[in-house]
C-alpha cells in the first residue's frame, strides 16, 4: 500500500488517540477517507498541537499554497480534521476515529444528504467497530456520559437532583439548536435503522450558535426542544448529557439500544463504556408483578432479564427476574412498561457526582488514558 496512508493508519492506531491495532479494517477505512496526498499530508498531524499550513509544507517539502487546500478539503468538505483559529494562521489537528472523525462526517447530514463517499465510510466505520476495540479504552474510563431518567419516571422523586431533572439543566442556557442523530443515520444508511425520531441531537449554549452558523443544525427555543426531548422518550429513546454540571456549553442525543455506539459498547462487548452509574434504579414489587416480561422488552441496555418457565411461547414466566446492574444506566423505561406499576424508581444506593467542569472531567481522564495507552504498548 501506499507509504502515506500506512503511516497515517499507524498514526490514527496510536492509543493516545484511542485508536484500534493496526488491521485490515482500518487501512480500508483510511484508504477510503484519504487520498494518497491527504494521507501525506495528514500523517504531519497531532491531536493536541495544531500546526500550521505552512509548517506541514516544509515537512512535505512542497509549497504552501499546494498544501493548504489539501488541509482545508479535509476539515471543510471531508471534516475528517479539525481547523482553527485566523485564516491566516489557520491550525490544523487530526481527530480521532471516534469520538471525533466520525460524528463529525455526520454531523449535520439527513439519510437525503448522504453521498455515494458518505455510504461507504459508514460501511467501513461499521466494520471496524465491531472488531470491539473500543473496549480495551473503557475498563478505566471517566464517566463522561449521564443517561437522564425519563421524566415521568421519577415525577414522584422529591430527592431528584437539578442534573436529574431534563427541565433543570436547560434551564441553565439560553441558546439551543438541534440535528439528525450521527449513530442512527448511520444504522439507516446500512439497512438496519430502528425507524424511530431522527431529529433529536442537541447543543446548548455557545455550541448550539456554533453548530447553527456552521448549518449543521436549526435554531429552536427551549419548550421546542424540551417537546422534541419528550417525544423521544415516548418512542423509546434515552436522554444523555455530558456529566459536568457547571459548562457554558452542553450536548445531547437521544439513543436508542441498537444503534447507539456508546450503548452498545456495554450490551455488546461487555464493556464498561463511558457511561456513569445511574442516580435512580428501579425497585420490583414482587406482589405487584406478574412476570410479564414487559420491562425486559423496553429496556435499551439488556439490563433486566426475566427467564421463561418452559419452552412454551405461552408459557407464564416464572419469578426468574433480575436486574442486572452492570447494564443498568437508570433511564427508567422500564418503569414506564409496566402496566401493574410493579416498578418503581428509587435513588441509588451511592449517587455519583458530576464532574464540577471540563477541567475536572479532562483532569480525570488523563490517568486512564495513559495506563490504556501504556498496556496496549505492550499488548
Amino acid at each position: 500500500m501506499p507509504a502515506p496512508i500506512l503511516d497515517l493508519a499507524v498514526r490514527l492506531s496510536s492509543p493516545l488517540m484511542m485508536g484500534p491495532p493496526l488491521c485490515e479494517e482500518l487501512i480500508a477505512l483510511v484508504s477510503h477517507v484519504f487520498t494518497e496526498e491527504e494521507a501525506s499530508a495528514a500523517r504531519r498531524l497531532g491531536l493536541a498541537a495544531g500546526r500550521s499550513a505552512a509548517s506541514v509544507a516544509r515537512a512535505e517539502r512542497r509549497p504552501r499554497h499546494q498544501i493548504e487546500p489539501i488541509l482545508d478539503r479535509l476539515a471543510s468538505e471531508k471534516r475528517v480534521l479539525l481547523a482553527s483559529g485566523p485564516e491566516d494562521d489557520r491550525r490544523y489537528r487530526l481527530l480521532p476515529i471516534v469520538p471525533g472523525m466520525f460524528e463529525n462526517v455526520l454531523v449535520g447530514q439527513s439519510p437525503d444528504s448522504l453521498s455515494g463517499w458518505h455510504y461507504r465510510f459508514v460501511e467501513l466505520f461499521e466494520m471496524l467497530y465491531e472488531t470491539g476495540y473500543s473496549a480495551a479504552y473503557s475498563e478505566r474510563s471517566p464517566a463522561a456520559v449521564r443517561y437522564l431518567p425519563v421524566g415521568k419516571s421519577i415525577e414522584a422523586q422529591p430527592v431528584a437532583l437539578p442534573t436529574d431533572r431534563l427541565e433543570d439543566v436547560l434551564d441553565r442556557f439560553d441558546s439551543f439548536a438541534v440535528g439528525n442523530c450521527q449513530c442512527r443515520i448511520a444504522m439507516q444508511s446500512l439497512g438496519r435503522g430502528c425507524g424511530k425520531p431522527l431529529e433529536n441531537c442537541a447543543a446548548m449554549g455557545r455550541w448550539a450558535d456554533v453548530a447553527v452558523a456552521a448549518g449543521l443544525f436549526r435554531k429552536v427555543s427551549k419548550a421546542e426542544l424540551l417537546d422534541i426531548k419528550r417525544e423521544a422518550e415516548s418512542h423509546g429513546l434515552v436522554n444523555w448529557m455530558m456529566n459536568v454540571r457547571h459548562a457554558r456549553s452542553q450536548c445531547s442525543c437521544s439513543c436508542c439500544g441498537c444503534c447507539c455506539h456508546a450503548m452498545r459498547t456495554v450490551s455488546e462487548f461487555s464493556a464498561p463504556g463511558m457511561i456513569a452509574p445511574p442516580s435512580f434504579v428501579p425497585r420490583r414489587d414482587p406482589a405487584m408483578c406478574d412476570n410479564c416480561g414487559k420491562c425486559a422488552l423496553s429496556c435499551p441496555m439488556g439490563a433486566i432479564v426475566v427467564e421463561l418457565a418452559g419452552a412454551d411461547r405461552d408459557a407464564r414466566p416464572s419469578n426468574g427476574y433480575r436486574r442486572l446492574a452492570e447494564r443498568c444506566i437508570g433511564c427508567g423505561l422500564c418503569v414506564l412498561a409496566c402496566d401493574r406499576r410493579a416498578l418503581s424508581m428509587i435513588p441509588a444506593p451511592e449517587r455519583p457526582a458530576s464532574y464540577r467542569n471540563w477541567f475536572s472531567l479532562i483532569a480525570h481522564s488523563v490517568p486512564g488514558l495513559l495506563s490504556a495507552s501504556w498496556r496496549l504498548r505492550r499488548q
